[in-house]
């Protein structure tokens, strides 16, 4: 069977043919095998393309759509409001009118540092950060003992030294009138003792008077004519300057003493509760109940204040503008103010200062823009009070475009 086979002119062309186009067929498979992916690549590209062609014409929708709803113009060779994605910068502002523009940092213009003004122990603490509070309102209440019974003792001391005034002044018109009393019976028995002696004299001329009568009589006169003399001059300091004036004098800057001590322990009693010393929100808190605290503490390990207060309403933006930049900023130039926080809202402002010392270091001028309320939104319209001062918190960044013009 098998030599029959071989021998087989037909069944060995059928061989050798099919051979051949199984070759051909693994050449030509073998030299198109880049032909897919060709085709691929060209797919992906088209699908790029027609990709970004429909989101540019989204981008331009909603682009167009913004600017609908903030009331702006986009047309064709405007220029008179710049457009800045997410937000827009409110105002008519015209690229010309925009002088500079620098980032900065809202500060307020009087941070508070809120210590007691006496040294104690904290009993009650009413602190908040974040907390708005009214001046004149009870933030901390201090041991109190100490500064009571100091009070109450130069309350005291007022007292006596106010009753020591009076003896010495009030009742001097009766003392005065007491004095010239006496003087008038002094002068009264000196005119008696005189006539008694007078009359012993004579009668010793005529008749015989012992010696021991007339002694007796002239001592006596003598005597009454000394009395007088000590009244007078009792009444005379009384009713005019004399030794009592002085000791008035004393007794008064006693008192005065006295009050000048009360008024002293009074001021340490009050403040031993601490109050709001202005209006505004409280930022920090230094201390917790139980602490000791002391105005005049610096490295004793002991708290100096009780919390950091500020009025949110009053900030301003703290620049460093370049030195080469200086030159267009002035004094009351007006300025626009967004918060990097808030793009949806802007507020008025003016340069209020300018440092007149540079920052060797950054190589830059330090300016101060005022920021003026209320708030705007990027059409003009006035925010409500939520959207306020509450918002901006010190230490948040800010963009400040500065105008060619003065507010």
């Amino acid at each position: 069977m098998s030599e029959s086979a071989k021998s087989d002119p037909t069944s060995l062309s059928e061989r050798v043919r099919s051979l051949r186009l199984t070759e051909t067929s693994e050449s030509t498979s073998g030299g198109l095998w880049w032909l897919p992916w060709a085709i691929c690549a060209v797919l992906f590209l088209v699908a790029g393309a027609l990709a970004l062609e429909a989101f540019s014409s989204i981008d331009d929708d909603l682009l167009k759509k913004l600017a609908e709803e903030r009331g702006l113009n986009l047309g064709k060779g405007d220029t008179s409001t710049r457009i800045t994605l997410p937000g827009v910068s409110a105002g008519s502002v015209s690229e010309s009118d925009i002088a500079l523009e620098a980032k900065g940092y809202i500060v307020p213009i009087r941070l508070i540092q809120v210590s007691p003004k006496v040294s104690g122990t904290v009993m009650k603490l009413e602190l908040e950060e974040g907390k708005y509070v009214k001046k004149g309102v009870v933030l901390a209440k201090l041991e109190d003992i100490e500064y009571e019974a100091d009070f109450r003792h130069a309350s005291a001391a007022v007292k006596v030294a106010q009753a020591r005034v009076d003896e010495l002044k009030k009742y001097r018109g009766d003392e005065i009138a007491q004095a010239k009393a006496d003087m008038d019976d002094a002068r009264a028995q000196y005119d008696q003792a005189l006539a008694k002696y007078n009359r012993t004299v004579e009668l010793r001329e005529r008749v015989a008077v012992s010696a021991e009568d007339l002694e007796a009589a002239k001592f006596g006169f003598e005597s009454m004519k000394s009395r007088v003399r000590r009244f007078e001059l009792a009444h005379k300091m009384l009713a005019k300057e004399g030794p009592r004036d002085a000791r008035i004098a004393a007794a008064e800057s006693e008192r005065n003493q006295a009050e000048a001590n009360l008024t002293k322990a009074k001021w340490k009693y009050e403040n031993a509760e601490v109050k709001a010393p202005i209006t505004g929100v409280i930022l920090s808190k230094k201390t917790e109940e139980g602490n000791i605290v002391n105005p005049s503490a610096f490295s004793n390990g002991l708290s100096a204040s009780l919390c950091e207060m500020a009025n949110l309403y009053e900030m301003e933006v703290d620049l460093s503008i370049a030195e080469r930049d200086i030159s267009k900023v002035f004094k009351g130039q007006e300025c626009r103010i967004r918060a990097e926080a808030f793009v949806d809202r802007y507020y008025s402002g003016y340069v209020s200062r300018i440092m007149p010392m540079a920052d060797r270091a950054k190589s830059a001028v330090p300016v101060r823009v005022m920021i003026q309320f209320p708030a705007l939104d990027a059409q003009g319209k006035r925010l409500p009070m939520e959207a306020q001062g509450e918002f901006l918190r010190p230490e948040m960044g800010a963009i400040v475009t500065f105008l060619n013009r003065k507010r």
